[in-house]
């Protein structure tokens, strides 16, 4: 109990003072310092699933106090990575992996006659995952000594939803796929915790240990409003009393959020859908207008795409609102269910780009690649928040697949038009006109683009300043005219340089405007660490100032 008490101490200071993911970890305090008791870690392999709760664990195996770096460059994930310690068994940034892993942990010990032994610890939020009940399903074919500890406090970020959580059946449904069932035990009672988790590690078949947690338990606040704190800013440790933030422009979920609030105000088609993210995405807002017409689904995204593709088959307007990093989970119902039948499906990709300190679990690096290739998608994203309700309003009136992408963090603060109008599909804005070279940019990097022109034009070079707006269908007419009147582009993305935007207007240039020369910019080939969004634009070359040299170096050769 003393171990317990003293990591939870350490989590709330930690909490108080840099934030974090902490309701999650809070609550896995006593099942934390139990596993690593009743185990043999890190021969025995601890699988976490997602690792929001998983701070503790990281305290306790040699990173107590390089947790005051979380999250910060050259600190520790937020998430699970086995390049950062041995006894992150499996990386862990999205749900529903941990008994997936740990199965294939534990077929690989078996075949190899070693003892070693696997647990997969997974919430019930976690387990709303369709892989969950796939490797479920598995595990009770193969009969190995899987052992899985389900920790039961009924919430994912938000509450969980599904019939599981409803009907409380876990012993059923774990018995009925072939498990052996252990509990419930009071997930914080570490004397009957102890016995139980030991009575799991001796098990020799594919063993389930419900255990009944809390989510913020011991801060009260926390426990209060397990919603709220699941990931926290500094606070005050006293009061639970968050620092005072500073005023600023909304961000871009909460502008998503309202823009298509205001659209289901006059079109009943209008339907929200998310993943077990309502906050992340907005759709609490939503929901507060129109909660007849929101709905979550838990930590399903490829249910969620296939429901939407239900829904629009019979004339609504579904709006998938999804990280752009889940959306990479559901990228077959993309394909199958919602282009190739050409249904009427919005995928809001909230997160797009860097996303800082949550690292390249959660960036949103790759959806321009692995969506372009896509037929009958349309593919657009916003420089600002009046635009991402017209591209809203568009994707909606439009009647086809329709992709808007737009980042974390705050909007610009432009001022809104009075009504979302739609605009036509696949043409630019040429935003400043230029006749040495063409910044050409997609969504967030406009601005950065508008910047640099600006520190073009104070050492005399005339940029031009296109705003691509689609990255499908894209403006050939637009770009083949700027592209020859200037001679030179630079492309500019918060994205992977492979296959993306700029790969778009290479493809264009190669076949209308073949003379043109073309410097694109965008992410590396490498999974960009977690850090602050600004640095990482900087490290890219992807802001103003990197976007001006990226000019000046291309114009070298006309100058010389």
């Amino acid at each position: 109990m003393r171990v317990a008490g003293e990591l939870r101490s350490h989590l709330v200071d930690i909490g108080s003072k840099i934030g974090g993911h902490f309701a999650g970890s809070l609550g896995a305090v006593e099942l934390t310092v139990a596993l690593h008791a009743v185990f043999d870690t890190p021969r025995d392999r601890i699988v976490w699933d997602i690792g929001h709760q998983a701070y503790g664990h990281k305290a306790l195996t040699g990173r107590r106090d390089a947790l005051w770096r979380i999250k910060r460059a050259e600190g520790p994930a937020g998430f699970l990575r086995r390049c950062e310690s041995p006894y992150d068994s499996f990386g862990a940034g999205h749900a529903g992996t941990s008994i997936s892993a740990a199965l294939g942990m534990a077929e690989a010990a078996a075949r190899s006659g070693d003892s070693r032994r696997v647990v997969a610890v997974i919430g019930d939020g976690g387990a709303t995952a369709g892989m969950a009940f796939e490797a479920l399903n598995h595990a009770g074919w193969l009969r190995r000594a899987l052992r899985i500890v389900y920790s039961d406090n009924g919430m994912s970020i938000a509450p969980t939803v599904g019939g599981l959580a409803r009907t409380g059946r876990v012993r059923e449904y774990a018995e009925a796929l072939g498990l052996r069932y252990l509990g419930p035990v009071d997930g914080h009672d570490l004397a009957a915790l102890l016995p139980a988790l030991t009575q799991l590690r001796d098990a020799k078949v594919p063993t389930l240990l419900h255990a009944l947690t809390r989510k913020g338990n011991g801060f009260a606040p926390a426990e209060a409003d397990p919603f709220r704190w699941h990931a926290t800013t500094p606070f005050d440790r006293a009061s639970g009393r968050a620092a005072k933030a500073s005023a600023g422009a909304p961000s871009w979920t909460s502008c998503f959020a309202d823009a298509l609030a205001n659209l289901a105000d006059r079109d009943p088609r209008v339907i929200a859908i998310t993943a077990a993210m309502p906050d992340g995405t907005g759709l609490d807002r939503f929901a507060a207008r129109h909660p007849d017409r929101m709905y979550d689904v838990g930590i399903a995204e490829q249910h969620a795409v296939t429901f939407a593709a239900g829904l629009a088959c019979e004339g609504l307007r579904p709006v998938c609102a999804i990280y752009s990093t889940f959306l990479q989970r559901a990228l077959d119902q993309v394909v199958h269910d919602v282009a190739l039948q050409e249904l009427p499906v919005t995928f809001a990709l909230d997160r797009a780009g860097l996303v800082g300190a949550d690292g390249p679990t959660h960036h949103g690096a790759f959806d321009l690649a692995y969506l372009r290739a896509i037929p009958n998608l349309v593919i657009a994203a916003p420089r600002d928040e009046n635009e991402l309700q017209h591209l809203l309003a568009t994707a909606i009136e439009s009647g086809r697949p329709f992709v808007l992408r737009f980042p974390r963090g705050a909007a610009p603060g432009v001022p809104l038009d009075p009504e979302a109008k739609p605009i036509a599909i696949g043409r630019g804005a040429l935003l400043r006109q230029g006749g040495d070279v063409a910044l050409v940019a997609l969504g967030k990097t406009v601005d950065a683009a508008m910047q640099a022109a600006e520190r073009l034009a104070a050492v005399g070079i005339d940029a031009a300043v296109v705003d691509a707006r689609f990255a499908k269908p894209i403006d050939v007419e637009l770009l083949t005219w700027i592209g020859e009147r200037t001679g030179r582009i630079v492309s500019v993305e918060d994205h992977a340089q492979a296959g993306g935007f700029g790969s778009a207007l290479l493809e264009v240039v190669s076949e209308h405007a073949p003379g043109v020369r073309v410097r694109r910019l965008g992410l590396p080939d490498r999974f960009v660490d977690h850090g602050d969004t600004d640095a990482q634009w900087a490290a890219a070359g992807i802001d103003a100032d990197g976007i001006a040299a990226a000019a000046r170096a291309l114009l070298e050769p006309r100058r010389a």
